[in-house]
């Protein structure tokens, strides 16, 4: 009986291949990371120029002010997301952002009900629009999440107003802005260097630099608070600088996953402008929760 001829290739092997594929790995741009770090800086700097600026007669420039800045995050965060209706979406967040600034700096009481009320009524005005035509319906079950984080985003942008007509808001924003920007702001700086230690070879962001960043941010917010007034102190500016930095270097890593998360799944990627915008806007936007969470609850 002759002998049998040895299979050129085992079939078990080249399905183990198949199952693992290379992973990509995405290098850093040098340039892009100092640019999105420079528009972090430019955005808390105009930020805590407005609210130091601001006072009982001059509230409308600061809010018109917010508008745009609220209108870039609109653009940006529903190029990101893709919810249904995007067209219609973006048109009633828009009007719930403008409405929220201007009651902010209109109404009779410096309070966050008013943009409460703005925020259910345009996240229920969204969630109508998308269910108008039945392609959209279908994806509501799935989209409502993001849906809302649009609004609150958006909303959030009208909360220094509220903050800077209370007695210590214009002093936390300056400190939370400060801790935020600067933590963005180094971070990209030191991954442009040294981006080392890789968070993952998909998301194009180092270890050092996100470390680095919350340090700085909350050593700068600690030198801060023993320049202001009482109730703020060094190890109140730093915890408040901490928070703050750590709210904005989250939101902004996060957009990076979610980027990687798309090139995974083989889907179009968000739009260059709307993709470097994002991660800022949107941690400035936890950033102002941040601060009018810590203003009530931890310095009063």
């Amino acid at each position: 009986m002759p002998d049998e001829e040895p299979p050129s290739s085992t079939p078990d092997l080249e399905d183990d291949d198949e199952e693992f594929e290379e992973i990509e790995f995405v290098p850093v741009r040098a340039k892009l990371s100092v640019a999105i770090g420079g528009f972090a800086a430019l955005l808390a700097a105009a930020l805590i120029l407005g609210t130091l600026t601001t006072g009982p007669d001059v509230r409308m420039p600061y809010a018109v002010v917010l508008s745009g800045i609220q209108l870039l995050g609109l653009f940006a965060w529903t190029m990101a997301l893709n919810p249904p209706a995007s067209a219609a979406t973006a048109a009633v967040v828009g009007v719930a952002g403008l409405a929220g600034c201007y009651l902010a700096a209109t109404a009779d009481e410096a309070g966050l009900k008013p943009l409460l009320y703005v925020t259910v009524a345009g996240f229920v005005g969204a969630m109508a629009g998308q269910a108008i035509r039945a392609r959209d319906r279908q994806r509501i079950s799935d989209s409502w999440r993001t849906t809302l984080l649009i609004v609150i985003g958006v909303v959030a942008y009208a909360i220094p107003i509220t903050l800077s007509r209370q007695s210590l808001g214009s002093q936390a924003i300056l400190v939370c802005c400060t801790g935020a920007g600067l933590a963005v702001l180094v971070a990209r700086l030191t991954d442009a260097v040294f981006p080392q230690p890789r968070i993952a070879a998909q998301v194009p962001r180092g270890g050092v630099g996100i470390v680095l960043g919350a340090m700085v941010g909350t050593f700068a917010t600690a030198w801060l608070g023993s320049q202001l007034v009482l109730p703020f102190t060094p190890a109140k500016g730093a915890v408040i600088g901490l928070i703050s930095a750590v709210a904005a270097l989250l939101i902004d890593l996060a957009v990076n996953f979610g980027e990687a998360g798309r090139r995974l799944a083989g889907e179009a990627p968000t739009f260059w402008l709307a993709r470097h915008m994002t991660g800022p806007l949107g941690g400035f936007a936890l950033t102002f929760v941040a601060a009018y969470a810590l203003v009530h609850f931890y310095l009063a």
